[in-house]
């Protein structure tokens, strides 16, 4: 093997297996490990069993290995096998492992034939053994039997592949000789995740149950279809003889005895059988863990780093320590309101990049979506005119009126107040909402303690509950200070004077930009929506929208401008979204029934979130594009809507339209200022002091402190496989330290033209007398000396039909053949 870092290598991926195993977590570290593949009945059980030297698997007719069997073979003094799944029992009889097995694949699979891809592990320790980890994988089957379901050819299919596919994992293909190797299901699935071979060792099966006159020499000279790891053959036991209970020992000598006196394979008896495949699998497997190693270590450190953090809380952790459960609950208590502040104040560190959550939400209610709500109740122009004139009316009774009537200014303005009072509280009910989800946020780090977490969540949002009462009644009072007194001197308003001459088209408060500057207020990605399939169907464009118009462009750039629409007489509409369609949408129209975009009387913009359709809402209420308003009185009767007003009427009700407009424009002015301030200062700073200072009070109040820091099951399991996790990690990271990767091991060489081979029984090739060399030297060896020496005896070895370098031990003289041209490399996968 080389030095005793490398011999801990199998053991070491034995206990990693296990560790992880155990966890029941997945550790993503893909371990190098050996599959044993092949159809049923193709022998795979009967070889791993000739490896231990024991009959302990599931025997009989159809599919009998029905979970993968993680079988890990350990060298020992002694001889005995251990479960993961009962680590406290030691088997010593190897039926009990058997019958252990049976009872561990019908726990998770039933009695009717299925299959689990959850591995059994199954530890041997003998001093027959070298050590190998194995997994024993169902036979690949073509057609179900019994109650199996009709996909088990799938999902074996499947399981398999989630074994071999990584490319840590060696794959021992078992093929019955008495089949086509052509016709190899395991050499089939192994070439679909290993097409150059660099993985695949095959095996091939029941030699001596081949026709009479045929053999596989073809095969196991790795002629037929070679692979780079070769083949080896073996023997297994007869189904007669495994009824006979023959021992194994004996029929590791029949098989022995069996390839010496074959004809066809006694050339090759040195590298056929059990034995030899047990060591060659020793040597590759090492070979491969230790080619491995680096990715290996590097991933394991990684996992490692992730881990620390988390380990570090649970160092030193003693759970009924009632200090540290005081110290516990005041860290945490005092860790929510910090996380709770820095949710709604905004932090720099542990930055959301997903999605907008707690103080950026509640900005975007105060000054995007409030504003929206304000102008969604926006008065209709015709209602209000009859209104007023109704009101104007009224007021002069059965006198005709020579002057406009300030009391009808007075009626309406207090009427159009009062409609404030709905959005202003639909605001505070979107606040407390997503004050709620932020503390629900902040308190998944109560986790561990589901009391606590429970409580605090309780406590916090009754106080919320609370305060929301109190901050709505501060809200509807000053709606009604609004009501109590109409300023008519306020610095913003326009007075008679000016109203008489503003004009019926002023009604708009659009933003007007500085001559001859574009006041640009919002650029982004909008999707066209209902641009017919003939026409290029729905396209992503760059949308500018200014004071004036909304420009679309090919992209951020802003030099290819596709269409550019004036704002003039222009509404939004929400848009349904389709049946399959994951955009939120929302429409803009003229309200001239005029075409908006080429023959469309309405483009539909869409989004991908409904905060984005809002945001945009709210940016064209900027630019003075409003919603439609609800009809809800479609038909009202016609004379109503369409009265006539004599000239002096009509100028009595411009005059205090206008009057209307100019203080409710300072009305909405003071309600969109005064609103955050109020309830910022009602509710959330209040929110976030009573966290601060008074939550810890009432959590002692509520019930006694045990309770509260009682841990919950789940959490006592997570501490405890994340600190075996941890360790395991740690260990592996210092065994492999430890490991020098610098042992001499030969490389897997590729497949060579062995046609030599077919002329040396007959004869025509000379063969000279050499010492075996060992393709393994350890480094501290001295290097041999020739001479008399005595040594291991001379072997005969055929000279092949090209040129060779005469290894040391050959006798001088022998006559050497001139170099042929250098045949055709055999084609591998």
């Amino acid at each position: 093997m080389g030095n005793r870092g490398m011999e801990e290598l199998i053991p070491l991926v034995n206990k990693l297996q296990d560790a992880f195993s155990s966890i029941g977590q997945a550790c993503n570290l893909d371990l190098p490990q050996i599959a044993v593949v092949g159809g049923q009945s193709a022998g795979k059980s009967s070889v791993l069993e000739n490896f231990v030297g024991r009959d302990f698997l599931p025997r009989g007719s159809g599919i009998v290995t029905r979970r993968p069997l993680i079988l890990q073979l350990i060298f020992s003094k002694t001889e005995y096998a251990e479960f993961l799944h009962c680590k406290s029992k030691k088997f010593t009889d190897f039926e009990e492992v058997r019958l252990e097995i049976e009872a561990e694949t019908e726990r998770a699979t039933g009695t009717n034939k299925g299959i689990s891809p959850v591995p059994i592990n199954l530890r041997v320790y003998s001093p027959h053994v070298l050590n190998l980890t194995l997994i024993d994988l169902p036979g690949i089957t073509k057609v179900p039997v019994g109650d199996q379901p009709q996909d088990i050819e799938y999902q074996i299919r499947d399981m398999i592949l989630q074994f071999i596919s990584r490319d840590s994992c060696l794959i021992l293909a078992v093929t019955p000789a008495n089949t086509d190797l052509a016709n190899s299901d395991a050499l089939k699935m192994a070439k679909e995740v290993d097409p150059q071979g660099l993985r695949t060792i095959g095996v091939i099966t029941k030699l001596d149950l081949m026709d009479e006159g045929t053999d596989a020499r073809d095969i196991l000279e790795n002629k037929l279809l070679p692979l780079r790891r070769g083949y080896m053959g073996v023997v297994n036991r007869s189904q007669k003889d495994i009824d006979g209970k023959k021992d194994i020992r004996a029929a590791l000598a029949a098989e022995r005895k069996f390839f010496l006196s074959h004809p066809a394979y006694r050339h090759l008896a040195d590298r056929m059988g059990t034995p030899h495949l047990q060591k060659t699998l020793n040597q590759q497997l090492t070979n491969h863990i230790r080619e491995t190693l680096p990715a290996l270590r590097s991933k394991l450190q990684s996992q490692m780093l992730s881990l620390e953090k988390e380990v570090e809380e649970y160092k030193n952790f003693r759970p009924d320590d009632p200090t540290r459960k005081t110290k516990a609950l005041l860290q945490m208590v005092q860790q929510l309101g910090v996380d709770f502040e820095k949710r709604i104040e905004g932090s720099g560190d542990q930055v959301d990049t997903l999605e907008l959550s707690g103080g950026a939400r509640i900005n975007r209610i105060f000054h995007e979506r409030f504003p929206f709500e304000l102008v969604k109740m926006e008065f209709d122009e015709k209602d209000l005119r009859r209104e007023i004139s109704y009101a104007i009316k009224n007021i002069h009774g059965v006198r005709t009126g020579l002057f406009t009537p300030d009391m009808a200014f007075e009626a309406i303005v207090k009427k159009q107040v009062v409609k404030l009072k709905e959005p202003c509280l639909k605001c505070v009910d979107l606040v407390i909402q997503e004050l709620i989800n932020t503390v629900r946020q902040c308190t998944t780090k109560l986790a561990s303690y589901p009391r606590l977490r429970e409580e605090s969540e309780r406590i916090v949002t009754t106080y919320i509950r609370e305060r929301e009462g109190k901050t709505k009644e501060q809200i509807l009072l000053l709606i009604d200070i609004e009501l109590s007194y109409i300023n008519t001197n306020h610095e913003d308003f326009i007075g008679f004077a000016n109203a008489q001459q503003r004009s019926t088209q002023l009604n708009k408060k659009r933003a007007v930009p500085n001559q001859g500057e574009i006041l640009v207020i919002r650029r982004g990605w909008l999707t066209i929506n209902n641009i017919s399939i003939m026409k290029g169907g729905s396209k992503e464009y760059w949308f500018v929208l200014t004071a004036e118009s909304l420009s679309w462009y090919k992209d951020e750039e802003e030099k290819e401008k596709k269409y550019m629409l004036p704002l003039d007489n222009l509404k939004i509409r929400d848009v349904e979204k389709g049946f399959m369609s994951t955009k939120h949408i929302f429409g803009i129209f003229n309200t001239e029934q005029r075409n908006v975009y080429k023959d469309l009387r309405q483009i539909e913009l869409a989004c991908d979130s409904q905060e984005d359709v809002d945001s945009w809402k709210a940016s064209f209420l900027r630019a003075g594009v409003y919603p439609e308003k609800d009809q809800t009185e479609n038909e009202e009767d016609v004379q109503e809507n369409t009265f006539s007003m004599d000239p002096q009427l009509e100028r009595q009700v411009e005059t205090i339209r206008n009057l209307v407009d100019s203080y409710m424009a300072i009305i909405n002015k003071s309600i969109r200022d005064l609103m955050p301030k109020t309830i910022m200062h009602l509710m959330i700073n209040n929110a976030k002091d009573f966290i601060h200072s008074e939550l810890l009070a009432f959590l002692y109040s509520s019930t006694d402190q045990n309770s509260l820091m009682e841990e919950s099951a789940d959490q006592a399991q997570r501490r405890d496989e994340m600190l075996r996790m941890y360790h395991a990690l740690k260990e592996a990271l210092h065994i492999i330290g430890d490991i020098t990767t610098s042992t001499i091991t030969t490389p897997v060489p590729p497949p060579v033209d062995d046609t030599w081979l077919q002329n040396s029984t007959s004869g025509h090739s000379p063969t000279v007398q050499r010492r075996p060399v060992s393709t393994i030297m350890p480094p501290s060896r001295p290097p041999a000396v020739r001479g008399p020496t005595p040594g291991p005896p001379l072997i005969p070895v055929p000279i092949p039909n090209r040129p060779a370098r005469i290894p040391p031990g050959v006798p001088p003289g022998v006559p050497r053949r001139p170099p042929p041209t250098t045949p055709a490399k055999p084609q591998f996968w």
